[in-house]
């Protein structure tokens, strides 16, 4: 069966055809002490020449505060615009496209489907492209994972995630996320990630830890297709540098 692709869809499979891998910043608006901050740094990580653009959040990314800072980044970004939703309000109409997240290692079906059925009408309505993804939760899981419930996949257990992440794709998602969680102690571990790569045949994208651009390259180079970073950027004095070094780091 032949599937139509959406344009942001289309847009990165062709970005980690042509790159061989690419890089994603994730905008948590909760996390800044402004929205001018937040739509700051957006800016500087756009400039600086990332792939995707993110914005969301796991505890109060919704409402004004959401829209504002999006259509502040949106005035400057050639870029989608992708909406990283941490529940059912994590939507805007001004994003290009939303990670339809199922997180199938959560103990709560509300965030395995129930969510996803209560958005699904408005993501459509909206006209918003949806990212079908299997979203997979390893440990220490951060916010996501006490939010969401999960029942983590331990970091010496590698064949777990690519189980997950299997399913995922016999279910007809066609992204994986393999995540640590917002601010982790480390990223996902290299087998890990190997392991889960050499499993699927979708994209692979994993985030949460990652600190440094060596550490993206190591991730890479384990099989990621796409590496997403946050806490990294928002800590730096100088995001758009920083930016710069983890975009060499991944595409050499």
């Amino acid at each position: 069966m032949n599937i139509n692709f959406g344009k942001v869809e289309s847009y990165i499979r062709e970005k980690i055809k042509k790159d061989g891998a690419i890089l994603s910043v994730v905008i948590d608006v909760c996390d800044y002490p402004s929205s001018q901050k937040a739509i700051e740094v957006g800016i500087a990580a756009v400039k600086a020449g990332i792939d995707i653009l993110t914005v969301g959040g796991s505890v109060g990314a919704q409402g004004l505060l959401l829209d504002e800072v999006i259509k502040g980044i949106k005035r400057k970004a050639r870029i989608p615009v992708v909406l990283f939703p941490g529940n059912s309000a994590t939507i805007s109409p001004d994003a290009d496209a939303i990670f339809f997240m199922s997180l199938l290692n959560s103990r709560n079906p509300y965030w395995i489907s129930g969510v996803q059925t209560l958005t699904a009408h408005l993501i459509k309505q909206l006209k918003i492209e949806p990212l079908p993804m299997g979203y997979v939760l390893i440990e220490p899981g951060g916010t996501a994972g006490w939010v969401g419930d999960a029942n983590l996949v331990p970091r010496n257990k590698p064949q777990i995630a690519a189980a997950l992440a299997l399913a995922s794709q016999f279910l007809g998602k066609r992204i994986v996320f393999l995540d640590a969680g917002s601010a982790a102690f480390a990223p996902p571990p290299l087998e890990m990630v190997t392991a889960v790569k050499k499993t699927i045949e979708i994209p692979l994208l994993v985030g949460g830890g990652i600190k440094t651009p060596e550490e993206a390259a190591r991730i890479v180079e384990a099989g990621a297709d796409w590496v997403q970073i946050g806490t990294a950027i928002e800590k730096t004095k100088d995001p758009k540098k920083l930016i710069g070094q983890f975009i060499k780091a991944i595409k050499s």
